[in-house]
């Protein structure tokens, strides 16, 4: 399966999933390219964008898990290359 390039976009409210969110990420970190975290103390969040490469159903599955976690949001976007 070819791989694709992908952003993905996570919201995370409850701090009690860090832990199993950065687990999480250092499973799949053969396809993660790059990661940005930013705190938005003033909302209590934090907002994480991923940018992967890997086939898509390995995206789906990470955005999946991610999406799982109690307090956690994430959407996918997909490059057109």
């Amino acid at each position: 399966m070819d791989a694709r390039v992908a952003i993905i976009g996570i919201i995370v409210e409850e701090a009690s999933s860090v832990e199993s969110l950065n687990q999480i990420l250092h499973e799949y970190g053969d396809c993660i390219i790059g990661r940005m975290g930013i705190p938005y103390p003033k909302k209590g969040i934090h907002i994480i964008s991923i940018a992967v490469d890997a086939p898509q159903d390995k995206i789906s599955a990470l955005s999946g898990r991610l999406g799982k976690l109690e307090g956690v949001s994430s959407k996918t976007a997909y490059a057109k290359v």
